[in-house]
């Protein structure tokens, strides 16, 4: 059977060992290594002020707690952009 998609409608994609990959999927990929490689160089305590309390903790899991509340963030605002449009 014929596609009937335009090759204007495919997201754009590239081959990588024998198997096509989406460009978006390898971004995310090499922004996912380099975020977790940025988290695991950055070891020292850090003070961070909540408000009233202040708390010493690792600076690489405060960074990993930004990036898991980013990601999630990120998340919910595509899947609700979908849903609109």
């Amino acid at each position: 059977m014929a596609d009937k998609t335009s090759s204007a409608e495919r997201p754009a994609s590239v081959t990588v060992g024998g198997r096509e990959m989406r460009i978006r999927t390898i971004t995310f990929l090499v922004l996912g290594v380099l975020a977790i490689w940025f988290i695991a160089v950055n070891t020292a305590s850090v003070e961070i002020r909540l408000w009233i309390p202040t708390v010493t903790l690792p600076l690489w899991l405060v960074l990993l707690v930004t990036l898991l509340v980013g990601a999630a963030l990120g998340g919910l605002l595509s899947r609700r952009r979908r849903s609109r449009g």
